[in-house]
């Protein structure tokens, strides 16, 4: 009685632990679902849209201008950010103060990517903590889930400010 309690229950933690690696490896490699919060990316996304995150770009080095992406905070690494990437390394980006002021450039060094949110005049982005590792990105949201009105791929940024150049181009 003992031995087969003791089998079923080492047979229960066997499939449990399978199962979770399984979760984990398909988590960390092909992509995740996030509920994202705050006003930064409207009127992409809104407060509790949730979006799917994938991994394969990030991990082939395909993360291009123009992407959404989901980010650690490069102040809080408990924290995720979901912004778009304005600029990659080695790009000038022009740049502004809240207030519009002051404009000045900024390269985008190597190894890192220029953030912002679609919501300028609320987002705390690359135009405050400069540019961030490519490192921190954690996947491309590709699709919207949620609100079911919503659901679709993203659009392109509002503020119309990704220029591509003729680099960017792979076709014309």
């Amino acid at each position: 009685m003992l031995r087969r309690m003791l089998g079923k229950t080492l047979g229960f933690v066997g499939y449990t632990i399978q199962y979770g690696c399984i979760a984990h490896c398909a988590f960390e490699y092909i992509g995740e679902f996030v509920v994202c919060s705050g006003p930064s990316m409207e009127p992409t996304i809104v407060n509790h849209d949730v979006v799917f995150s994938e991994r394969m770009s990030r991990h082939l080095c395909r993360i291009e201008k123009g992407d959404i992406v989901i980010a650690k905070s490069p102040f809080d690494p408990n924290m995720n950010i979901c912004k778009r990437v304005i600029g990659m390394e080695g790009d000038k980006i022009c740049t502004s103060a809240p207030s519009d002021l002051f404009k000045t450039h900024t390269y985008v060094p190597k190894g890192h990517v220029w953030l912002e949110g679609d919501n300028l005049k609320n987002s705390s982005d690359s135009r405050s903590y400069g540019p961030v590792p490519y490192a921190l990105i954690r996947g491309r949201v590709c699709l919207k889930l949620w609100p079911p009105h919503g659901f679709g791929t993203l659009s392109e940024s509002p503020t119309k400010r990704i220029i591509k150049s003729q680099s960017d181009s792979h076709s014309d």
